[in-house]
């Protein structure tokens, strides 16, 4: 193998090192992922997050793999709390919260699609590059500070919230109704949001202002998605909890970037 590496071109091994590396870190993990006694993944979920942790280590490199394994290590934890008191009142994720594949790209498939974007756009040159995938990375840590934000204020409100209201109208609803909000459940979703944008900032994919502006369009994109589940999710077949989240994601992302450009703009328009 390594006289293989040798042999290719400089520029060839530029390119094929970070996905050769992702496919032995990933596959190392999965294997201990797979001998673990407490299971975070199905094994069909396994094969999934496998896929998307080559995605991307081999766009964004260490940092970017990172934020998704706090993401991944935080949720999980999120999940198991109160579960005993979800089992009983039968509101708890299913399968004890082992994620499967729809669950791995429920809650990463917009990471993923800012990931490779960005991995495309580096390939060419030009003024705009740095400013677009700065924006790409914005939207790659809002969408996953967003889903944390959702996760926590979900788990964490079906387990302690003690005032469960419909977001819609306001109306006293029993914890695990779709659309439902409560004080604990919103204050821990703005604590993971913060959570994680703060890791995104530590990590160095986006600015110290960049970590409100993920909190903000965490919190617009979470209770957005409550607003889906309460008037829609019923209505649609399709719209399963992995669309809604795919959605809810997509928000936050959106919500991010659009606030970004503005306060640029806003910006520039005083100085001149």
């Amino acid at each position: 193998m390594t006289t293989l590496m040798a042999g290719l071109d400089p520029e060839l091994l530029d390119i094929f090192a970070p996905w050769l590396v992702a496919l032995g870190i990933n596959a190392v993990l999965m294997a201990v992922a797979w001998f673990a006694p407490k299971k975070l993944l199905t094994p069909a979920g396994l094969l999934h997050a496998g896929i998307l942790g080559v995605i991307l280590w081999g766009t964004l490199g260490l940092r970017g793999y990172l934020l998704m394994l706090v993401y991944f290590a935080v949720g999980s934890a999120v999940t198991r709390v109160g579960m005993a008191q979800k089992e009983a009142a039968g509101i708890a994720e299913k399968r004890s919260g082992a994620r499967g594949p729809e669950n791995v790209w429920g809650s990463a498939l917009v990471a993923a699609i800012c990931a490779l974007s960005i991995y495309a756009i580096n390939s060419f040159e030009g003024l705009w590059v740095q400013p677009t995938t700065e924006l790409l990375l914005l939207g790659y840590v809002a969408s996953i500070s967003t889903k944390l934000s959702d996760t926590c204020a979900s788990e964490v409100g079906k387990a302690y919230g003690r005032h469960t209201f419909l977001i819609t109208n306001l109306q006293p609803v029993a914890r695990g109704t779709e659309g439902a909000v409560s004080l604990e459940g919103t204050l821990a979703g703005i604590l993971g949001s913060a959570i994680l944008a703060t890791t995104g900032w530590a990590l160095g994919l986006i600015y110290p202002i960049d970590i409100a502006i993920c909190m903000v369009a965490a919190f617009v994109a979470t209770n957005l998605e409550s607003v889906i589940g309460a008037t829609l999710q019923a209505k649609f077949d399709w719209l399963t909890n992995e669309v809604v989240n795919i959605i809810n994601t997509l928000i936050g992302a959106v919500t991010a970037v659009l606030i970004a450009v503005v306060t640029l703009f806003s910006l520039i328009a005083l100085r001149t």
